[in-house]
């Protein structure tokens, strides 16, 4: 019997391992490398606990050796969406019934599996299905995923602890309760902590999930999905599912028990998705949670106050890091023309040392983008500024898919601010810049307008009135506002993520903000003395 309320252990960011030449965690990934591309693997969907096979086999390749198959996963069909609503429901009564530390237990354990025998696992499984090199397999599976668990526990004793005040007599309390039905949570390719976080942080609240993840992400979500059964997660809790996603959707968006959805993917879809849950509004026993985070063109804004060498190296690391394919990604660039000769020229000494190839080779900056309908379209717009009038790339510009889908980290030189590959989502290693001659303030305006986006942004300035004014005039612009830094990298219980406009609800996944979301207050009044007679004072008479 709990007779005390517990204290978790002390919660802080999980360091980022340097895999140096010679070090134990450089051996150990290499070695699950290996075992990985030596063996093929089948992957069943996990559903109340069970293990799904089908006839449907889809195999599964590093995006930058295409030719080499890691092994399959099992596609279902809409008898698999049925028993996965079945198996949420199913499970709910006794993991919304079980004591919070019991539930936070578990996913202190996944964070330390995650951190300690499952490191190089989980780190070479990214590597290899998302084409990404170790630093950014690192600070993403491993790091993110890791904070994300154990902070999302601190949130939780934090929401828990808040209670109102209870007068003489009378006690008021609040009670947490998860939602009324079963989430679901859709994740896209590009981060592994995502794909962990979505479900993970609606089930640590006490809900059961349906978890869909992106098919070009199936091989490193089966590793999360092991380290969650093997820390002690009850059957039907979270449950993988691989179907296409209008199988999926068209039953569980009709389903009396839907009670939220937690999407990241893009801004196109979350808008689709919204009208059918509006559509189907009637059809629900309560009306859903909808959180999503979604596209991004973010930027980098330069005053003529500006290290030029600082600025360079932000847009270095911000555009081409995993090739672009990081919501948060510097996208767009604006850079005064005093500043721009040695911009460029640290920019193109950065790119010139940049080697591009597989993630196995640890000497390798730039990798493959996701898939070949990615690369289609991330190449599409680079032949387009080829023949525009107002651009001259004057970086990279070539592409090939023959063995990976390699695109080398380009740079596009616009003479018009809201110019296509300035105003659009591309998601590759395509950075788009604009020297400019105007005013700050007018340059402020342009960008605030540019983009019907509102994810992240940086501004880089010496002068303090300026980082003021940016900040102001910026301040619907980004969700994620960097001073002075890469629009990217933000770090869970430092920098919650989130941004507004087209880029979604902005519920800042790594704060508490985002657990709010799965739950529904109750509050529950108790009074001590309850009154005897319905006569006030104010009804008798001098």
């Amino acid at each position: 019997m709990a007779n005390a309320f517990f204290e978790v252990p002390e919660i802080s960011n999980e360091p980022v391992l340097a895999y140096a030449p010679g070090s134990a965690e450089k051996a150990a990934l290499k070695k699950a490398l290996a075992d990985f591309k030596s063996t093929t693997i089948d992957i069943p969907m996990t559903i109340g606990g069970q293990k799904i096979y089908t006839d449907n086999k889809i195999s599964m390749h590093p995006p930058h050796e295409i030719k080499h198959t890691l092994g399959h996963f099992n596609k279902g069909g809409s008898e698999h969406v049925q028993q996965a609503i079945d198996a949420a429901l199913a499970a709910k009564p006794a993991w919304e019934n079980m004591p919070w530390q019991e539930r936070a237990a578990i996913f202190l354990k996944a964070a330390d599996l995650i951190s300690g025998p499952y490191r190089a696992k989980m780190n070479a499984a990214t590597m290899l299905c998302q084409s990404k090199n170790v630093y950014q397999a690192e600070i993403d599976c491993v790091a993110e995923l890791v904070d994300f668990f154990r902070f999302n526990v601190l949130y939780l004793t934090e929401m828990y602890q808040e209670q109102p005040y209870s007068p003489s007599g009378i006690w008021n309390r609040l009670e947490w309760r998860p939602l009324e039905g079963f989430v679901f949570a859709i994740t896209p390719f590009n981060f592994t902590a995502i794909a962990g976080n979505l479900p993970g942080s609606a089930a640590l609240m006490g809900n059961t999930v349906i978890w869909k993840p992106a098919e070009s992400q199936v091989f490193s979500a089966q590793v999360v999905m092991e380290i969650l059964e093997e820390a002690g997660l009850p059957d039907g809790v979270i449950n993988l599912l691989l179907v296409d996603g209008p199988v999926a959707g068209d039953m569980i968006f009709s389903h009396p028990d839907f009670a939220g959805l937690h999407f990241t993917g893009s801004t196109k879809v979350f808008q689709t998705l919204w009208a059918t849950i509006g559509k189907n509004i009637s059809k629900y026993k309560t009306y859903p949670r909808i959180v999503g985070e979604t596209g991004g063109k973010d930027f980098v804004i330069a005053h003529e106050s500006s290290n030029a060498k600082q600025v360079a190296t932000a847009l270095s690391r911000g555009a081409f890091e995993f090739q672009g394919q990081k919501c948060s990604a510097a996208s767009r660039s604006y850079i005064p023309a005093s500043l721009w000769p040695d911009v460029k020229k640290y920019l193109l000494e950065d790119l010139k040392s940049m080697k591009m190839g597989t993630t196995e080779d640890f000497t390798n900056f730039i990798n493959a983008v996701i898939d070949e309908r990615s690369f289609d379209k991330i190449s599409g717009y680079i032949a387009a500024a080829k023949k525009a009038d107002n651009c001259e790339i004057i970086a990279g510009g070539t592409y090939d898919k023959s063995e990976g889908y390699f695109i080398e980290p380009t740079v596009i030189v616009t003479q018009d601010p809201k110019s296509i590959t300035m105003c659009e989502e591309i998601f590759g290693p395509v950075l788009t810049i604009y020297v400019y001659e105007q005013s700050f303030e007018e340059i402020l305006e342009i960008a605030d307008s540019t983009s019907p986006y509102a994810l992240t942004g940086a501004i880089f300035s010496k002068d303090r009135a300026a980082v003021n004014l940016a900040t102001q005039k910026l301040r619907h612009s980004a969700g994620n506002f960097y001073i002075n830094d890469k629009p990217t990298g933000a770090v869970v219980g430092q920098q919650p993520f989130g941004g507004g406009r087209a880029s979604g609800t902005n519920d800042k996944a790594g704060s508490i903000l985002n657990l709010y979301r799965w739950v529904s207050a109750r509050t529950i009044k108790e009074n001590f003395a309850p009154p005897t007679d319905y006569r006030y004072p104010f009804l008798a008479e001098e």
